[in-house]
């Protein structure tokens, strides 16, 4: 029986070596040729490469296979519709240049747009300019968007431009090393999951992120910076959100809104109006982060509790804190953050002062109203002011506490990061 089982898989897999080789076909298309053609002449998982030269076409992908340009070819929408619309699973496009959507915001127009169902789409290395959209995905799974250049209409005003990359409806979406400005919102993400952001510089636009009702990302080594606001997480939960940099945008580096079960850690918050932003949010931990030199260091609001909030710098900040509560909130845990304004001492040498720093003390309240007493902030006097306000309760309001102050900065190279503020 096992022997008459082996002939027949023999013959089985001789048959199969005697069968012709099947083999994706590649299809060149030069200026001039109909490129709409060449895809609907195409065989699934064929190969079409676009010469270099401008196409003027609004193209339709309806089955899996590979747009690649050669040498950057342009293909321009000529200001209508989206440029290229993909309907179909397993569609690649890379090397071109898509540029000239239409501008309708009701209709979506967009450079590339990937329509329910393009799952496992690839768009890399392109350059996406003067489009309304970029790039929308919308019910998309398992895209890839990585190393492409996207710039919107810049001639319009910020309202009526479109998004750089929009998200809608996604699972498992990797957008990486992607560089986008001059758009409305540079990344819009809207109830996408299990997505992972690494890598982009998002500039010149509203919010570099407009990011709510997702879950489980990564959002990880992005740099935001002269946007109105940076990074915006807004009703997201199971978020981590490390080492990226938000500098020198016009309201607030980091935004943290309605944001549970999350980890926010080594990021550099510099030369914003607000730092961070934090408004309703539980169970978060914020860690390691250099906040250094924005206006606010932290602006706290409404419904902040349950964090743990340690080995933080914060770092030359007009203000550390501002806070709107009605009770104290504590911050530090075993370890501490590191004040840059704090004056207390550390007689036993173990790094953590001996006294609890309290922002926005009495002191604090009269140095923001009348900066020329910073220079007597060490002197008898301050320190007895200070004193006068932790004996007298009545004259301090709630505030964040930190019971294990460090002395010495986790980020003891912090001074590059003075200075960068928003132009203008």
């Amino acid at each position: 029986m096992k022997s008459a089982l082996l002939r027949l898989t023999c013959a089985a897999l001789l048959a199969l070596a005697g069968l012709p080789m099947l083999h994706a076909a590649t299809v060149a298309v030069r200026p001039g040729q109909d490129l709409q053609a060449a895809i609907a002449a195409a065989a699934p998982g064929d190969v079409i490469e676009v010469q270099r030269g401008h196409y003027r076409a609004n193209l339709r992908i309806d089955k899996p296979l590979t747009l690649r340009g050669i040498d950057r070819p342009t293909i321009s929408g000529g200001n209508q519709g989206d440029t290229i619309r993909v309907t179909a699973t397993d569609v690649t496009i890379e090397g071109l240049i898509v540029r000239d959507s239409g501008s309708s915001l009701q209709d979506q127009n967009a450079g590339i747009y990937l329509f329910p169902g393009s799952d496992r789409a690839v768009v890399q290395r392109c350059d996406l300019t003067y489009n309304l959209f970029g790039l929308w995905v919308e019910k998309v799974n398992d895209v890839r968007i990585e190393g492409n250049t996207i710039t919107g209409k810049r001639d319009y005003d910020s309202a009526r431009r479109g998004n750089g990359i929009q998200l809608y409806n996604t699972q498992r979406a990797q957008i990486i090393n992607n560089n986008i400005s001059f758009v409305r919102d540079a990344l819009y993400v809207d109830v996408t999951h299990h997505a992972v952001f690494r890598g982009n510089n998002l500039h010149h636009s509203r919010y570099g992120t407009h990011y709510m009702t997702s879950y489980y990302n990564l959002w990880e080594n992005n740099d935001t910076y002269y946007n109105r606001g940076g990074l915006a997480l807004m009703e997201v939960r199971e978020q981590t959100v490390r080492g990226n940099r938000a500098w020198g945008n016009a309201d607030h580096g980091i935004m943290l809104r309605s944001v549970q079960d999350s980890v926010v850690e080594d990021n550099v918050v510099a030369g914003n109006r607000r730092g961070f932003f934090i408004y309703d949010v539980e169970y978060v931990t914020l860690r390691r982060n250099l906040v250094v030199d924005n206006f606010v260091g932290a602006h706290l609001s409404a419904g902040v509790k349950n964090n743990i909030v340690e080995q933080n710098d914060f770092i030359a900040n007009r203000q550390q804190i501002r806070y709107v509560g009605t009770k104290d909130e504590a911050w530090g845990g075993k370890v501490g953050n590191h004040w840059s304004n704090y004056v207390g001492w550390d007689r036993d040498g173990n790094g953590i002062g001996d006294v609890p720093y309290t922002a926005n003390d009495m002191v604090d309240r009269l140095s923001w109203r009348y900066p020329s007493m910073k220079l007597l902030l060490a002197s008898p006097a301050v320190q007895a002011l200070r004193l006068v306000g932790q004996q007298f309760p009545v004259l301090r309001v709630p505030s964040v506490v930190d019971a294990n102050p460090r002395m010495h900065p986790e980020h003891p190279n912090w001074s590059p990061w003075r200075g960068k503020y928003f132009p203008g």
